[in-house]
């Protein structure tokens, strides 16, 4: 499964802002480069490996529960109004959750 990276995309968006004329006048050669051989091999060994586990297997570990304290000791909370949610919120959780105002 091979993928065709013939130009980068800033080459692409260079390329893009320059008049055919420009382009004639410096004559630009396209250099094939492939942006994948700027990747390390090791991440690359990873991500084919974990491309070829069970699509269940790669749900299972794409998600990290983390516990939010507050938020998850309840099973449900009911607000009135988003401006009772808010106050509540600010009342109730840490700051470094980001559920405060601005």
């Amino acid at each position: 499964m091979e993928r065709d990276f013939s130009i980068s995309a800033t080459k692409k968006s260079v390329l893009h802002n320059m008049s055919w004329e420009e382009k004639r006048k410096k004559k630009i050669k396209m250099e094939d480069k492939n942006p994948l051989d700027s990747i390390p091999a090791e991440w690359l060994a990873e991500f084919e490996a974990a491309a070829r586990r069970p699509l269940e297997l790669r749900m299972k570990y794409a998600f990290i529960k983390t516990y939010k304290p507050v938020m998850d000791d309840a099973n449900y909370r009911a607000f009135d109004s988003m401006e009772e949610y808010r106050q509540w919120c600010e009342e109730n959780l840490p700051d470094w959750l980001g559920y405060g105002r601005l």
